[in-house]
């Protein structure tokens, strides 16, 4: 893909919006506007961006004009909204009928239609990970300790649980130890889901990270960042496993250097 002159960024929490402005302007980006949430972008997006548009989650309208206005033709959404706000939404017209016309309401489906809307109006979702290839994870260890044979049996246990639960749309995540499954991610988030799993393995359990089955990659691509690693090391989490080439690590020195300091393991296969 040739790269374009403008880019429109659907900014929710966290660093990643931040990390892709960044990235996209290195690549030689011209023009980057956002579309942020009040309540969920982080302000300091502002200082990285020529132009940042405050709305409400639920103004799809909104978001569609700004973009209209803007002359973005390619745009990516970085960063989650938080799972509750996607459950009391104030939607606009737009977003009421596209809600409307979806059996199931879930991440993927809302911004699945959304990427269609987005579509209609000459405005293309690219690949979430566009312009952040260097952050994805590489095959093998990337910080903390080599695993054990018994940590390397739970990965493995681990990877095919999340696998299976993935594909019922539950979560992505779940811990284990000892071949026992501790937590499973769902509606709370990642976070609680270590927490959980950390209280009950009391210490030394395994977090695995997957993709879903034929994941959209044009949203909800798993991220390990900074974040993750503190909340892992508070529950005493001992290796945190993912999928190689389809997990972004943000704030990919810093987080190895805490993974390294809270002997926690990285692995990616």
């Amino acid at each position: 893909m040739e790269t374009p002159d403008a880019l429109g960024i659907i900014a929710g929490n966290g660093v990643y919006p931040l990390l892709l402005a960044q990235s996209a302007r290195k690549a030689g980006i011209k023009k980057i506007v956002a579309a942020a949430f009040t309540g969920e972008t982080s302000a300091e997006l502002a200082q990285a961006v020529d132009q940042i548009e405050w709305l409400r989650v639920g103004q799809l309208s909104h978001l569609l004009n700004f973009f209209c206005a803007t002359g973005i033709h390619h745009a990516i959404m970085a960063g989650q909204i938080a799972p509750g706000n996607l459950f009391n939404l104030r939607p606009d017209w737009k977003a009421l009928l596209l809600l409307a016309k979806l059996k199931r309401r879930n991440a993927e489906s809302i911004f699945g239609a959304i990427a269609d809307e987005l579509n209609r109006e000459h405005v293309q979702l690219l690949p979430a990970f566009t312009f952040l290839d260097h952050l994805l994870a590489p095959v093998g260890l990337i910080a903390g300790p080599k695993l054990k044979r018994r940590e390397e049996t739970d990965v493995a246990f681990g990877f095919e649980t999340a696998k299976q639960l993935s594909q019922l749309n539950v979560g992505q995540t779940v811990i284990v130890k000892n071949g026992t499954v501790l937590a499973v991610e769902a509606f709370e988030g990642t976070n609680e889901a270590i927490k959980r799993g950390g209280a009950l393995g009391r210490k030394d359990a395994v977090m695995v990270k997957v993709t879903k089955p034929n994941q959209d990659m044009r949203f909800d691509v798993p991220v390990v960042g900074t974040e993750t690693i503190r909340i892992a090391a508070e529950a005493r989490v001992r290796v945190i496993a993912m999928e190689a080439g389809k997990t972004l690590l943000l704030e990919k020195e810093s987080l190895i250097d805490l993974a390294e300091r809270s002997r926690i393991s990285l692995v990616a296969r």
